[in-house]
């Protein structure tokens, strides 16, 4: 079973619309800047807590670059 196929099926479970693609690249964007801003274990911590505190992906994904760049300054 590919990635695809199972978010398709997960989702069907938690009673939701399985992301677009669109979406899906969102994510995987936002694991990617969490991941290579400090280790892999931030990536889905990071995705767990911008869906919890329910604001867009793209906002997540810029908090997680300011982290970054934050970071590339200290």
């Amino acid at each position: 079973m590919n990635a695809t196929d199972w978010i398709d099926r997960y989702a069907e479970r938690l009673g939701t619309d399985p992301p677009t693609p669109d979406e899906f690249r969102a994510v995987l964007d936002l694991a990617a800047e969490a991941a290579h801003a400090s280790e892999r274990l931030a990536a889905p911590v990071a995705c767990w807590l911008s869906a919890r505190a329910g604001i867009p992906l793209a906002q997540a994904i810029e908090l997680a670059r300011d982290i970054g760049k934050d970071a590339a300054r200290d």
